[in-house]
């Protein structure tokens, strides 16, 4: 059809039903109230699981310093206005704040250009030497990687936001969860939308395959993948949709979601990292794509491995040498093995990731491997060391829960019961799915792309 017909019938075919009102008010609009919300959130808000506060905002300037930047006339702004009411105000400066954090100069003597910048995976392919195959069974330890994954995954909502000291002093023992049972997690969100892309295109799956599902199934989101939803509804697609206007790319949205890039890949590592960057591109770039592509991988030797330690160290391999990254992950287990003492394992890892938001990806994985390290593959003393650490608690205990499930082929009953066999998300059309139904699916994936 013709689109100027289209537009010309539409005017012609409306017929006048013109409102009766005293008076006028667009401003209250439904979509308005939506806007004025959702900016008030970015400068200030509460997780919606745990009540710790964050501000989105102050997290964009710092994770723009972290990427290398010199944002000191965004923080000028942000001090200036942060403790404003206005809401005029207030907008005015979130453009104002993006627009300078866009354009901030380069900071040369940051430590983040001493590390090489990854654009593409065959860039990270000249980087690795690794490639491990070796065929698994597969069907009951992807069954215990999703009941690991969604039980850690809410049982971490609880903590998710807050300092890891303030937990200890609270809490003597973190051995159950901490509140009635929910499952909606965002961590599983975006999995989902992966596994419908694959779905469609299998083999040929592109990393624009994967942006077409977020468009049409996922309707909102969260720092780095919120921008890059943005990004896709203006037609922008990746890689440009993970690091266009976007200083959350290398916090910890893509590495939350790595496991089911494991689990379509049982036992072949290269290819789930492969998967994993693919997937990564979408919200995010460089260190925050290879986040994933670590607990892709991590989760696939998970198959085969004979201990925790094997899965976090020749996980490694897969991580190209010249990156940030590699030197993060090297580090941390150097530190969570330096010490028999969890406690001053967490306070050493905290000093060396001090400068990083609670959401980057950097201080997450580093208390990933500390808890591995420490948890020595049991389930339930794991998620207590997950917990007690603090930050990002859901995102890390989600993919270390679906590791342990997968190596261990087994999780505790106390953490399966309170599930009852489902889980709820707010992806369209797939609302409340079972966890049998979702391993069903994950299984099948996995054959078709043997």
């Amino acid at each position: 059809m013709d689109i100027n017909k289209y537009n010309e019938d539409l005017v012609k075919s409306a017929e006048i039903k013109i409102p009766i009102e005293d008076e006028e008010d667009w401003t209250q609009s439904q979509s308005q109230k939506i806007t004025d919300s959702h900016i008030r959130t970015l400068w200030y808000s509460h997780a919606p699981g745990s009540g710790a506060p964050a501000s989105v905002l102050a997290g964009a300037i710092q994770a723009m310093t972290n990427l290398g930047y010199d944002t000191s006339e965004a923080k000028k702004v942000f001090f200036e206005t942060k403790d404003s009411k206005d809401i005029t105000e207030l907008s005015q400066n979130l453009s104002y704040i993006f627009h300078l954090l866009n354009n901030a100069p380069k900071d040369s003597d940051n430590i983040y250009w001493k590390y090489k910048i990854y654009e593409s995976w065959d860039d990270c392919l000249e980087d690795i030497d690794a490639g491990s195959i070796v065929k698994v069974e597969s069907e009951e330890k992807t069954f215990y990687g999703w009941l690991g994954q969604i039980a850690a995954g809410a049982f971490g909502t609880a903590l998710e936001g807050y300092d890891g000291k303030r937990i200890r002093d609270k809490y003597e023992k973190l051995d159950n969860y901490l509140k009635p049972v929910s499952t909606y997690n965002d961590d599983l969100t975006f999995q989902i939308a992966l596994m419908a892309a694959l779905e469609k295109h299998g083999k040929e799956l592109s990393s624009i395959d994967i942006a077409n599902e977020w468009a049409g199934l996922i309707p909102f989101a969260w720092s780095a993948e919120d921008i890059a939803l943005k990004n896709l509804r203006l037609g922008i697609y990746p890689p440009e949709s993970g690091y266009r206007s976007n200083p959350y790319r290398e916090w910890i949205g893509a590495q939350m979601r790595g496991s089911i890039c494991g689990m379509l890949y049982p036992g072949k590592p290269l290819k789930a990292a492969e998967l994993a960057y693919k997937d990564g591109v979408v919200s995010h770039h460089n260190n925050g794509v290879l986040g994933e592509v670590y607990n892709a991988v991590m989760t696939s030797i998970a198959y085969y491995a004979k201990d925790i330690e094997q899965v976090v160290t020749e996980a490694m391999e897969y991580i190209p040498r010249k990156s940030q990254y590699y030197y993060v992950i090297n580090k941390a287990y150097e530190i969570a093995k330096s010490s028999e003492d969890y406690v001053y394992v967490l306070e050493m890892l905290g000093e060396r990731f001090a400068r990083y938001n609670l959401v980057h990806a950097y201080p997450n994985i580093a208390i990933e491997i500390a808890a591995m390290v420490h948890g020595k593959g049991d389930f339930d003393k794991t998620l207590e060391l997950i917990g007690m650490a603090g930050l990002d608690v859901d995102c890390n205990a989600a993919q270390v829960g679906n590791i342990l499930g997968v190596l261990n082929s087994k999780v505790p009953d106390k953490w399966i019961e309170p599930l009852k066999g489902k889980f709820k998300t707010y992806v369209r059309r797939y609302e409340e799915i079972s966890i049998r139904e979702i391993t069903d699916w994950t299984l099948k994936l996995a054959k078709d792309l043997r």
